[in-house]
């Protein structure tokens, strides 16, 4: 019997299905999420809604690289909390090691999809740690989010960077100026 291996074919639908359900075993609802962008943006939108918020959070998310980070990072953070990494990177995940990068690493990955306003709303939320991040970076709470802090508050920071690309090219079609076409879809 000679069985033919079936040629591997992603669904994206089960990817962005995943992305959410481990976000939310997790503990991490778009809700938290969102809180961290009106944070970073209330300020510059005084009229900006959460529902706003929230849906760029949800746009987010439906990007591939971001399913894919999220999917990574948490992984990493359940093995960790098993054990099951060899050292010293286990040591390093389980003690969120300082001089460890690699976690803002796959951070950047998502932010990079969203421009230079990513890169600083995710440094001012990974350094300020509000809300969700404060929690999420508690160890004594006994969970590992090594990465899942970092991955959370870089979804927010680019959903963050979405909104403002958005509302620059409502100013500008408000003026009647052709503006760029939108690239952060």
């Amino acid at each position: 019997m000679d069985k033919k291996k079936v040629p591997y074919s992603l669904n994206s639908k089960k990817v962005a299905d995943a992305t959410r359900e481990w976000l939310h075993k997790r503990g991490v609802n778009i809700t938290e999420i969102a809180e961290l962008v009106m944070l970073l943006q209330k300020k510059y939108y005084p009229n900006l809604t959460m529902e706003e918020c929230m849906e760029n959070v949800e746009k987010v998310l439906m990007k591939r690289e971001v399913q894919n980070a999220v999917l990574t990072g948490i992984q990493l953070d359940i093995l960790a909390e098993q054990g099951a990494l060899l050292p010293p990177l286990q040591d390093m995940i389980e003690n969120d090691e300082g001089l460890y990068g690699v976690d803002e690493i796959l951070a950047f990955s998502i932010v990079n999809v969203y421009g230079s306003i990513g890169f600083t709303n995710y440094g001012y939320v990974d350094k300020l740690k509000p809300g969700v991040l404060e929690r999420l970076n508690d160890k004594s709470l006994g969970p590992i989010h090594t990465f899942l802090d970092d991955i959370v508050g870089a979804i927010a920071a680019s959903a963050s960077s979405r909104i403002a690309h958005r509302k620059q090219a409502e100013r500008e079609q408000e003026l009647g100026e052709e503006s760029a076409p939108d690239t952060t879809r």
